[in-house]
C-alpha cells in the first residue's frame, strides 16, 4: 500500500506531465529564450521544475509540431546558443489551451468549494 507522500508525488508527476506543453508555451509567450534560460525560468516555480532531459525533447517535439521556432545565435565570445520562440501557430495554440485551462481551473475550484452531494439539477 502506497503511503501519502508517494501518492502526492505521483499526483505531482501526472499534473506536471499534463500541463508541461502549456507551461513551456506560456514561458515563451512574448520572449525568446535559450534552453538554459527557459529551464531557469521554470525552476522559479515549484510546480514547473523539470530537468534538461525532459525540456529538450519537449522543445524538439514542439518545434516539429510547428509551435516553436529554434535558431542558433552567436553572442560575443560565448558558445552559440539555440533560442526558442513561439510561432504564430504556437501563439494561437497557447490562447486556445489557456482558455481550456482557465475553464478547468474554474470547474475544479467550484467542485472544491462545494463539497457534499451533487445537486440534482442545475440550480447552482
Amino acid at each position: 500500500m502506497a503511503n501519502e507522500k508517494d501518492l502526492e508525488s505521483k499526483w505531482d508527476v501526472q499534473l506536471r506531465k499534463g500541463t508541461l506543453d502549456l507551461v513551456v508555451l506560456a514561458a515563451l509567450n512574448g520572449r525568446t529564450l535559450y534552453g538554459l534560460e527557459l529551464l531557469q525560468l521554470l525552476h522559479k516555480f515549484e510546480t514547473t521544475r523539470i530537468t534538461e532531459g525532459t525540456l529538450y525533447p519537449l522543445l524538439d517535439r514542439l518545434k516539429r509540431d510547428g509551435l516553436v521556432t529554434a535558431q542558433w545565435r552567436q553572442e560575443g565570445e560565448t558558445r552559440p546558443r539555440k533560442y526558442y520562440a513561439l510561432t504564430e501557430l504556437g501563439s494561437n495554440k497557447l490562447s486556445a489551451v489557456s482558455r481550456r485551462w482557465q475553464q478547468a481551473v474554474s470547474d475544479i475550484n467550484h467542485l472544491l468549494a462545494h463539497p457534499g452531494p451533487a445537486p440534482l439539477n442545475d440550480e447552482e
